[in-house]
């Protein structure tokens, strides 16, 4: 089978990934989670996965019901590593949504003109209209995370993003939509277990890019990256959740009831909502730039 970029994961996993990220992945078997430091040893069960977000889908139908006949504007951020689950996550939370009223922005890199315009100009066209929930895959972030770490935007352009995210965000909130920004972190170890698993498999190949193959060797830079972001646009009225997804159904769990537990919808019911897990699901104060740096 012919491996894209020519094998550069593989290569990467053989040749460039810390010897105790290499043995991790090797020793693990299919259910085990890799991260030391994560609070569950084995992922959710799928009878009990397969149960909560059957409840949590029905209770995601009655939402976009109520936000049609209110006129409520929902937006969701998901932002993340690579391979965090941020695709199969919006999947999970739109795939019984009426499409008409529910949709998926996620934006190519922008075009001759679009460079030239305001930063946010491109994301403005997509936000939610009256009845309307928007899932951003990845957002205007990219400019406080990837742009940096790839060197496509200069110190300066950053500086007046981060000057810039949390004032453009209170406008969105004082306009009455609702906000909801989620970041999925996943360890070193699972995230470069993903990545492989996407290489050797022929219909999950088109996921991977050029910034994917690179960015496994910039764990590092990314982390600091992340750590300036989620401290400089984390506010009161926008929070960032962040979400621990090492455990894909946990972490689709966690989001959609994040999500659920914003929107004040009626008839809403709180036993499918369900309660947040804490050890898994809470603000930035879980996020650790280190994790599953090493295993």
């Amino acid at each position: 089978m012919t491996l894209p970029f020519d094998g550069a994961i593989s290569a990467f996993f053989q040749h460039g990934a810390p010897a105790a990220i290499r043995e991790a992945i090797r020793a693990a078997g299919k259910d085990h989670i890799l991260g030391e430091d994560y609070p569950y040893a084995k992922r959710l069960g799928r009878k009990s996965y397969q149960a909560q977000l059957t409840a949590m889908q029905i209770e995601l139908v009655k939402m976009q019901s109520w936000a049609k006949a209110s006129g409520a504007r929902i937006a969701v951020v998901f932002e993340g590593r690579d391979a965090a689950g941020k695709g199969g996550t919006i999947k999970r939370l739109q795939e019984h949504l009426n499409p008409r009223g529910a949709r998926v922005v996620a934006l190519p890199k922008p075009s001759d003109i679009e460079r030239t315009q305001w930063y946010f100009q491109r994301y403005i066209d997509h936000l939610p209209a009256a009845g309307e929930i928007v899932c951003y895959d990845r957002s205007w972030y990219n400019r406080g995370v990837v742009e940096t770490v790839f060197g496509f935007c200069t110190p300066s352009e950053r500086d007046l993003f981060f000057d810039q995210a949390p004032a453009f965000e209170t406008m969105l909130v004082q306009d009455g939509i609702t906000l909801i920004k989620i970041w999925l972190n996943v360890g070193r170890a699972e995230q470069l277990r993903r990545i492989l698993g996407r290489e050797r498999d022929p219909l999950k190949q088109w996921k991977l890019s050029w910034i994917d193959v690179e960015g496994l060797k910039k764990w590092d830079e990314y982390s600091a990256a992340i750590t300036s972001t989620l401290e400089r646009t984390h506010s009161e009225h926008a929070p960032w959740t962040i979400i621990r997804a090492d455990d894909k159904r946990r972490a689709r769990i966690a989001a959609i009831r994040r999500v659920l537990s914003a929107v004040p919808y009626e008839n809403k019911d709180v036993e499918a909502v369900g309660a947040i897990d804490p050890h898994i699901s809470a603000g930035p104060e879980i996020w650790s730039p280190a994790e599953g740096a090493d295993v």
